[in-house]
């Protein structure tokens, strides 16, 4: 007859609300877990997914996830000309908030280099990738959009020709895949009052202009669109992604554009680590930080609710002893309850971790080598729990049983 069996099947009640009380508070431990683990991979994404062995930035910027980076796009066609290169990208991020049916809309743009990307590296859950070079876009789920819904942005509406899962920025907002054109159309967007005023301010300018006294006809040209005029740069670009042909060595290729005097270079794997000790570093620390706090309390918790269990079977102990039973059977009654207590909590947090994690508006990985750790660590608290109930029942005396 196994004591610790029969114990619970007589406690089945408080038994079964401890285990599920410590299975909530492990999945807490687990979920900060999973947290932890999607800030990283949703950090470190679009460097890897993206397929470029370094990427072209400002100068003494970041790059463009850490902070404001511009380029001209002229700059795709000098790296183009380096010896070893081949393929250079256009690449445009930026982040936008609009409404969508009362409620905030947040997007990451993400512009594409057509028509040498047109996305087919994105993991697509429906649709296809883009077909033409403007009003197309691919979204991410979270996003909310339908697979060939329209949605206005800026003076242009976008038909949704794609879905994917996953890609989510290192803010936690989901991806909208657009071309590079239409991304710094929506990102340069300026409403039409602004215009006005501004064509009004340049043709003021250039009455006073010397140039204009001399050339009337330069003052047709002030009240045209800005990207009309001639002398007009096009919009800068974030960054250009390189990929080096097959056999190069990277490292040459970047320090030859590196000694650019108006760009730096950046690796994916220096790219990685900038996201990662940059702008989620804090976030990464607070969460480790809770989750290794999380992990003492459950510790602290089991110890307290086995002494308790311990102390609510002094007499049952205390009558043991008196017929002379062993100190391993009174071992084993409270060792095994506190296994038994762990691994029924462990089980609790898994399964409905699996129900409730989907439903956090931050992605939840669970890894298997997360679990396997924090189970690792469920086994050690279970064991080192036990041993303070059983400090208290090697201190029973069988006396106590007459009492």
């Amino acid at each position: 007859m196994n004591l610790a069996v029969k114990d619970i099947r007589h406690n089945l009640g408080r038994f079964a609300l401890t285990a599920l009380g410590i299975g909530l508070l492990l999945m807490i431990v687990m979920g900060m877990g999973g947290i932890y683990r999607g800030i990283i991979e949703d950090a470190t994404l679009l460097p890897d997914r993206i397929g470029a062995d370094f990427w072209i930035i400002q100068r003494d910027t970041r790059g463009p996830f850490a902070e404001l980076s511009r380029v001209t796009p002229n700059l795709v066609h000098r790296a183009l000309a380096v010896p070893g290169v081949r393929r250079a990208r256009e690449f445009v991020y930026h982040t936008i908030q609009r409404e969508r049916g009362g409620k905030p809309l947040r997007v990451a743009v993400l512009g594409l280099s057509w028509p040498i990307d047109k996305g087919e590296w994105i993991p697509l859950t429906a649709g296809r990738p883009l077909g033409q070079n403007h009003f197309e876009m691919i979204a991410d789920q979270t996003l909310g959009f339908q697979l060939g819904e329209l949605i206005s942005l800026g003076k242009d509406t976008y038909t949704v020709v794609g879905l994917t899962k996953s890609m989510i920025s290192s803010g936690g907002d989901g991806i909208g895949f657009f071309t590079v054109a239409d991304a710094q159309s929506i990102q340069f967007d300026t409403a039409g009052e602004a215009i006005r005023l501004e064509r009004a301010a340049r043709e003021a300018r250039g009455e006073h202009s010397e140039f204009v006294t001399k050339q009337p006809s330069l003052l047709e040209q002030a009240v045209r669109p800005a990207q009309e005029l001639p002398a007009i740069a096009r919009p800068q670009i974030s960054a250009v992604l390189v990929s080096v042909a097959t056999g190069v060595d990277s490292r040459c290729v970047a320090d030859i554009i590196a000694g650019w005097g108006d760009v730096s270079v950046y690796t994916k794997e220096g790219q990685r680590d900038l996201l990662l000790k940059g702008s989620v570093e804090k976030i990464r620390r607070q969460i480790g930080l809770f989750r290794v706090l999380l992990t003492l309390i459950a510790a602290i918790i089991m110890a307290l609710i086995l002494y308790t269990m311990t102390l609510d079977k002094i007499h049952s102990i205390a009558l043991l002893k008196l017929i002379g039973a062993p100190n391993t059977v009174i071992l084993g009654l409270i060792m095994q309850q506190g296994l038994l207590l762990g691994l029924l909590g462990f089980g609790i947090a898994f399964a409905v971790g699996q129900r409730v994690f989907p439903m956090f508006p931050r992605r939840v990985i669970l890894a298997e080598t997360d679990l396997f750790q924090l189970g690792m660590i469920v086994l050690v608290i279970s064991v080192a729990s036990s041993f303070l109930g059983i400090w208290k029942a090697m201190n029973v005396s069988p006396n106590e049983a007459l009492s």
